[in-house]
Protein backbone atom coordinates (compact mmCIF):
# COMPACT_ATOMS: atom_id res chain seq x y z
CA UNK A 1 0.00 0.00 0.00
CA UNK A 2 2.76 3.13 -0.77
CA UNK A 3 0.77 5.44 -2.32
CA UNK A 4 -2.34 3.63 -4.24
CA UNK A 5 -6.30 4.74 -3.13
CA UNK A 6 -7.11 3.02 -0.01
CA UNK A 7 -10.70 2.67 0.55
CA UNK A 8 -12.07 2.79 4.69
CA UNK A 9 -15.63 0.97 5.06
CA UNK A 10 -17.03 2.09 8.30
CA UNK A 11 -19.37 -0.28 9.75
CA UNK A 12 -21.77 0.17 12.23
CA UNK A 13 -24.75 2.51 14.29
CA UNK A 14 -25.46 5.48 14.49
CA UNK A 15 -22.85 6.95 16.13
CA UNK A 16 -21.22 6.84 13.50
CA UNK A 17 -23.60 7.45 10.72
CA UNK A 18 -24.46 9.86 7.99
CA UNK A 19 -27.04 12.29 9.28
CA UNK A 20 -29.90 13.58 7.73
CA UNK A 21 -30.38 17.58 7.17
CA UNK A 22 -33.22 17.14 9.62
CA UNK A 23 -31.33 15.24 12.24
CA UNK A 24 -29.08 17.93 12.40
CA UNK A 25 -26.74 19.04 14.42
CA UNK A 26 -26.62 15.39 15.43
CA UNK A 27 -23.41 14.24 13.67
CA UNK A 28 -21.83 10.73 13.61
CA UNK A 29 -17.99 10.84 13.97
CA UNK A 30 -17.82 9.11 10.56
CA UNK A 31 -18.61 12.42 8.59
CA UNK A 32 -16.03 14.64 10.03
CA UNK A 33 -13.76 11.15 10.23
CA UNK A 34 -14.42 10.82 6.35
CA UNK A 35 -12.52 14.79 5.62
CA UNK A 36 -9.03 13.77 7.84
CA UNK A 37 -7.26 12.48 4.51
CA UNK A 38 -5.77 13.16 2.10
CA UNK A 39 -7.17 12.42 -1.69
CA UNK A 40 -5.18 8.82 -1.59
CA UNK A 41 -8.34 7.69 1.07
CA UNK A 42 -11.95 6.82 0.40
CA UNK A 43 -14.30 6.67 3.28
CA UNK A 44 -17.51 4.37 2.48
CA UNK A 45 -19.51 4.72 5.43
CA UNK A 46 -22.13 2.04 5.85
CA UNK A 47 -23.38 3.04 9.53
CA UNK A 48 -27.12 3.23 10.13
CA UNK A 49 -28.93 4.35 12.81
CA UNK A 50 -30.12 1.82 15.23
CA UNK A 51 -28.05 -0.95 14.03
CA UNK A 52 -26.55 -3.95 16.06
CA UNK A 53 -24.25 -6.80 14.40
CA UNK A 54 -26.72 -8.94 14.13
CA UNK A 55 -29.88 -6.50 12.25
CA UNK A 56 -26.73 -5.20 9.92
CA UNK A 57 -26.28 -9.00 9.24
CA UNK A 58 -30.07 -9.15 8.78
CA UNK A 59 -31.04 -6.56 6.28
CA UNK A 60 -27.74 -7.50 4.17
CA UNK A 61 -26.13 -4.03 4.29
CA UNK A 62 -22.61 -6.52 4.96
CA UNK A 63 -23.11 -8.30 1.44
CA UNK A 64 -22.36 -5.69 -0.55
CA UNK A 65 -19.23 -4.30 1.58
CA UNK A 66 -17.54 -7.79 1.30
CA UNK A 67 -18.36 -7.76 -2.35
CA UNK A 68 -15.76 -4.82 -2.80
CA UNK A 69 -13.19 -5.31 -0.64
CA UNK A 70 -9.99 -5.97 -1.93
CA UNK A 71 -6.12 -6.13 -0.25
CA UNK A 72 -6.52 -2.09 -0.47
CA UNK A 73 -9.22 -1.97 1.89
CA UNK A 74 -9.94 -1.42 5.23
CA UNK A 75 -12.87 -1.89 7.63
CA UNK A 76 -13.69 -0.54 10.69
CA UNK A 77 -16.01 -2.29 12.88
CA UNK A 78 -17.43 -0.76 15.61
CA UNK A 79 -20.81 -1.91 17.38
CA UNK A 80 -22.61 -2.41 20.90
CA UNK A 81 -24.87 0.80 21.35
CA UNK A 82 -27.94 -1.56 20.06
CA UNK A 83 -26.63 -4.74 20.77
CA UNK A 84 -26.37 -4.91 24.56
CA UNK A 85 -29.51 -3.62 25.92
CA UNK A 86 -31.94 -6.63 26.19
CA UNK A 87 -35.22 -4.71 25.62
CA UNK A 88 -34.61 -3.11 21.88
CA UNK A 89 -35.19 -5.55 19.32
CA UNK A 90 -31.99 -5.32 18.00
CA UNK A 91 -30.66 -6.74 21.24
CA UNK A 92 -27.72 -9.69 20.08
CA UNK A 93 -26.94 -12.10 22.62
CA UNK A 94 -23.52 -12.42 23.74
CA UNK A 95 -22.55 -14.93 22.00
CA UNK A 96 -24.07 -13.66 19.05
CA UNK A 97 -22.40 -10.62 19.22
CA UNK A 98 -18.76 -12.22 19.15
CA UNK A 99 -19.29 -14.68 16.27
CA UNK A 100 -20.77 -11.46 14.45
CA UNK A 101 -17.66 -9.77 15.12
CA UNK A 102 -15.72 -13.07 13.96
CA UNK A 103 -18.15 -13.31 11.26
CA UNK A 104 -16.86 -9.61 9.91
CA UNK A 105 -13.22 -10.10 10.41
CA UNK A 106 -12.42 -13.22 8.65
CA UNK A 107 -14.51 -12.47 5.74
CA UNK A 108 -12.55 -9.41 5.57
CA UNK A 109 -9.20 -10.94 6.01
CA UNK A 110 -10.80 -13.62 3.31
CA UNK A 111 -10.91 -11.11 0.76
CA UNK A 112 -7.03 -9.22 1.82
CA UNK A 113 -8.60 -6.35 3.74
CA UNK A 114 -7.71 -5.48 6.45
CA UNK A 115 -10.12 -5.38 9.52
CA UNK A 116 -9.79 -3.14 12.47
CA UNK A 117 -11.87 -3.30 15.97
CA UNK A 118 -13.07 -0.52 18.04
CA UNK A 119 -15.20 -0.72 21.11
CA UNK A 120 -18.21 1.50 21.38
CA UNK A 121 -18.02 5.14 22.07
CA UNK A 122 -19.19 6.28 25.72
CA UNK A 123 -22.42 7.27 26.68
CA UNK A 124 -22.08 10.79 28.95
CA UNK A 125 -23.59 9.02 32.44
CA UNK A 126 -21.08 10.27 35.53
CA UNK A 127 -21.48 9.13 38.95
CA UNK A 128 -21.52 10.95 42.42
CA UNK A 129 -17.87 11.41 42.28
CA UNK A 130 -18.18 13.28 38.67
CA UNK A 131 -16.33 9.54 37.23
CA UNK A 132 -18.00 8.96 34.13
CA UNK A 133 -19.62 4.97 34.21
CA UNK A 134 -18.58 2.41 31.75
CA UNK A 135 -22.05 1.93 30.38
CA UNK A 136 -20.43 -0.47 27.76
CA UNK A 137 -18.80 -2.88 30.08
CA UNK A 138 -20.06 -6.21 28.68
CA UNK A 139 -19.73 -5.33 24.80
CA UNK A 140 -16.48 -4.00 24.87
CA UNK A 141 -14.61 -6.19 26.77
CA UNK A 142 -15.78 -8.83 24.16
CA UNK A 143 -14.99 -6.55 21.59
CA UNK A 144 -11.60 -6.64 23.45
CA UNK A 145 -11.70 -10.44 23.34
CA UNK A 146 -12.14 -10.89 19.92
CA UNK A 147 -9.81 -8.67 19.03
CA UNK A 148 -7.22 -10.71 20.64
CA UNK A 149 -8.03 -13.93 20.20
CA UNK A 150 -8.41 -13.03 16.48
CA UNK A 151 -5.12 -10.63 16.48
CA UNK A 152 -7.11 -8.05 15.22
CA UNK A 153 -5.97 -3.84 15.38
CA UNK A 154 -8.07 -2.51 18.72
CA UNK A 155 -9.56 0.92 18.88
CA UNK A 156 -10.85 1.15 22.31
CA UNK A 157 -12.70 4.04 21.56
CA UNK A 158 -14.62 3.42 24.87
CA UNK A 159 -11.69 3.83 26.96
CA UNK A 160 -10.52 6.84 25.14
CA UNK A 161 -14.09 8.85 25.15
CA UNK A 162 -14.31 8.38 28.88
CA UNK A 163 -10.84 9.41 29.51
CA UNK A 164 -11.82 12.47 27.35
CA UNK A 165 -15.39 12.84 29.55
CA UNK A 166 -13.12 12.42 33.03
CA UNK A 167 -11.19 15.57 31.63
CA UNK A 168 -13.81 17.47 30.54
CA UNK A 169 -16.38 16.50 33.69
CA UNK A 170 -20.05 16.52 33.72
CA UNK A 171 -20.39 19.94 32.81
CA UNK A 172 -17.96 20.97 29.86
CA UNK A 173 -18.83 17.33 28.24
CA UNK A 174 -22.29 18.33 27.31
CA UNK A 175 -20.66 19.98 24.22
CA UNK A 176 -19.56 16.95 22.87
CA UNK A 177 -23.49 15.75 23.23
CA UNK A 178 -26.83 16.58 21.59
CA UNK A 179 -27.58 19.13 24.03
CA UNK A 180 -30.13 21.99 22.92
CA UNK A 181 -31.89 24.69 24.55
CA UNK A 182 -36.06 25.01 23.09
CA UNK A 183 -35.48 27.29 20.64
CA UNK A 184 -31.93 26.79 19.60
CA UNK A 185 -32.51 24.79 16.39
CA UNK A 186 -35.21 24.19 14.18
CA UNK A 187 -34.97 20.61 13.90
CA UNK A 188 -35.66 20.91 17.96
CA UNK A 189 -38.00 23.20 18.71
CA UNK A 190 -38.42 21.94 22.19
CA UNK A 191 -35.00 21.33 22.65
CA UNK A 192 -33.30 17.80 23.03
CA UNK A 193 -30.64 16.43 26.11
CA UNK A 194 -29.23 13.25 24.45
CA UNK A 195 -25.67 11.78 25.87
CA UNK A 196 -25.40 8.63 23.01
CA UNK A 197 -25.22 11.08 19.89
CA UNK A 198 -22.81 13.19 19.23
CA UNK A 199 -22.70 17.35 18.70
CA UNK A 200 -20.65 18.55 15.64
CA UNK A 201 -17.74 19.58 17.30
CA UNK A 202 -18.19 16.29 19.53
CA UNK A 203 -18.13 14.13 16.48
CA UNK A 204 -14.76 15.80 15.46
CA UNK A 205 -13.15 14.97 18.81
CA UNK A 206 -14.36 11.15 18.24
CA UNK A 207 -12.87 10.95 14.77
CA UNK A 208 -9.84 12.81 16.44
CA UNK A 209 -9.52 9.29 19.20
CA UNK A 210 -9.96 6.81 16.50
CA UNK A 211 -7.02 8.87 14.47
CA UNK A 212 -5.07 9.16 17.86
CA UNK A 213 -5.61 4.83 17.65
CA UNK A 214 -4.52 5.18 14.22
CA UNK A 215 -1.55 6.55 14.93
CA UNK A 216 -0.60 4.81 17.63
CA UNK A 217 -1.25 1.28 15.90
CA UNK A 218 1.11 2.49 12.83
CA UNK A 219 -1.52 1.78 10.64
CA UNK A 220 -0.08 2.43 6.71
CA UNK A 221 -3.46 4.50 6.78
CA UNK A 222 -1.83 7.13 9.31
CA UNK A 223 0.20 8.49 6.87
CA UNK A 224 -2.93 10.09 4.78
CA UNK A 225 -4.15 11.85 8.06
CA UNK A 226 -3.99 15.85 7.13
CA UNK A 227 -5.11 18.25 9.91
CA UNK A 228 -8.57 19.41 10.57
CA UNK A 229 -8.48 22.57 8.90
CA UNK A 230 -11.50 24.19 10.63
Amino acid sequence: MSSEQITVHLIGDSTIAEKEASARPETGWGMPFADRFDDSVTVENHARNGRSTRTFLEEGRWEPVVRDLTETHYVFIQFGHNDEVPSKEQYTTEAEFTANLEKFVDETRECGASPVLLTPVARRHFDEEGTPKDTHRVYSELTREVARDRDVPLIDADERSRSLLSELGPEESTSLYLHLSPGEHSNYPDGVTDDTHFSEYGARRMAELVLDGIEELNLELASRVVLDDR
